[in-house]
């Protein structure tokens, strides 16, 4: 039995999956950073640029102060950011020089590991990222090989990939990612040896979603088959649509003869951590998940199929929700059969709901196109995975908003934009401002530094002081606990 690692997930994607990216803050982070550096992880899945820009949106917080506040803590620890492909918060095409100054600044602030995920699993794109990667600091790079089921997307089909990755010497290890939860055991006893054939020395690990109560198995099966690593979240950030629970898939694979070299202790501390967070905050928390087989249809991350279900219920046709279903397997298959994943998995689900909805009203699929369907069959996001359909490429070309794409550039070269934006500007400041509008960056800056300590025990009494402050009709009142008491009085 082998020795396996964990990755820890909770600060980026438990966030994303079960808060939708909102749950986390500075003072939460700092707070439990010294039991995450503790742990003995082999990394923490920390940030992307997506998280970066929800930071300066909804929490006027600034970014790089919560890296490098990080950093200082974890000092064994690499922090992972999360990469997919020439995109830095804004969802324009980055120049190769502005993702390099991106990488730098990450990097000089306190990210040690990246993580690629193309859109388009194109192995070859991921090559070029990772040199950019390591050559502006970078120490380690994981290649993604995004999972998904389709027709083409057989183990032939990963096994070349990792081939490409495994031979960049800009390439540190691989992992298989599984947004949708779709990985059965069954599939990983092939998937896996057909990867670890092409990758020789170079370790592979598993990030996968519990969204249909597959993660927890396949996990254990892949730690049998010679996996290094798995990418598990804690406490109440765990489960779900989340990633598996950190303490169960510890015990389990000890049970099943594995060594997991991690302090129970300092691992506990972080998982009792996010349950009582969400519970003070009042969010959600993650639960075993029963087996839905309609996943396998449309292969959607668990959070979009409640989105979907939002969409219809709020167009007050929720009994179209089967229909859609079908749709999109025929729209995947139209366009070439992209993976499920974001920002493709948004487009399908789109464009499914658009053809359903059309033809319920007496209109013909395809009547309608948004532009970033058009985007993706021009090329505007990479190499697709097969051509388009011929009869949904011609509509798509005859559209006269097509020709208005085609001549899109995507972001302004580094030079124009420095000029344009400041160029006194620190490297940090320019990339929020060449990303965000200005007024969000501002209000950041004006919020001033983020707190840096969090209590989950003191948000009730909070909440309740601020409702008793906030009305008229109390002159006094009293707040006892324990070996504390409070009284107030006008």
């Amino acid at each position: 039995m082998a020795k396996i690692d964990i990755v820890e997930t909770s600060l980026r994607d438990g966030n994303q999956c079960l808060w939708g990216a909102l749950g986390v803050n500075t003072a939460k982070t700092l707070t439990i950073a010294p039991a995450m550096e503790r742990a003995g992880y082999r990394a923490i899945d920390f940030t992307t640029s997506t998280h970066m820009g929800v930071a300066v949106r909804y929490k006027q917080e600034d970014p790089w102060e919560r890296i490098r506040g990080m950093a200082e803590i974890c000092k064994n620890t690499p922090l992972q950011f999360l990469s997919t492909g020439f995109r830095f918060i804004a969802w324009e095409t980055a120049t190769p020089e502005f993702m390099e100054l991106a990488f730098r600044t990450l990097a000089t602030n306190g990210i040690r590991r990246f993580a690629l995920a193309d859109p388009m699993n194109d192995a070859k794109a991921n090559t070029e990222v990772a040199k950019l990667v390591k050559r502006n600091g970078g120490d380690q790079v994981v290649g993604a090989l995004v999972y998904s089921i389709s027709p083409i997307h057989d183990d032939a089909h990963y096994a070349e990939a990792a081939r490409t990755m495994a031979a960049s010497p800009d390439i540190d290890a691989l992992y298989i990612k599984d947004p949708g939860g779709l990985l059965t055991p069954k599939r990983a006893q092939t998937l896996i040896p057909a990867i670890l054939a092409e990758i020789g020395d170079k370790p592979l690990e598993l990030h996968n979603h519990c969204t249909i109560g597959q993660a927890e198995p396949a996990c254990l099966e892949a730690a049998d088959l010679g996996i290094a690593a798995v990418q598990c979240a804690s406490g109440g950030a765990a489960d779900g649509t989340s990633n598996p629970p950190i303490m169960r898939m510890i015990a389990n694979l000890r049970a099943q003869g594995h060594t997991v070299d991690i302090d129970d202790e300092a691992a506990q501390e972080v998982a009792d951590f996010w349950t009582a967070m969400a519970e003070a905050e009042d969010l959600p928390t993650g639960s075993p998940m029963a087996f839905d087989a309609a996943y396998y249809q449309h292969n959607l991350p668990g959070g979009m199929v409640g989105t979907m279900r939002r969409h219809l219920k709020d167009q007050g046709v929720p009994e179209l929700e089967d229909a859609v279903i079908e749709e999109m397997g025929r729209v995947r298959q139209e366009l070439g059969w992209p993976i499920v994943m974001t920002p493709f998995a948004q487009m399908l689900q789109t464009q499914a709901m658009m053809n359903v909805t059309n033809e319920a009203n007496g209109k013909e699929r395809w009547s309608i196109i948004p532009d970033e369907i058009i985007r993706f069959a021009i090329g505007k996001f990479g190499r697709p995975n097969a051509p388009v359909d011929e009869n949904v490429m011609d509509r798509i070309m005859a559209n006269p908003r097509t020709k208005e794409l085609e001549a899109e550039t995507g972001m302004a070269d580094l030079k124009t934009l420095r000029k344009k934006i400041g160029e006194n500007l620190s490297d940090e400041e320019f990339l929020l401002r060449a990303t965000m509008p200005a007024d969000l960056v501002n209000a950041m800056q004006d919020a001033g530094p983020a707190p840096r300590e969090y209590d989950p025990d003191t948000v009730a009494v909070m909440n309740l002081l601020r409702e008793v402050l906030s009305r008229r009709d109390v002159d006094s009142f009293g707040l006892e606990k324990e070996d504390f008491k409070l009284e107030v009085s006008a």
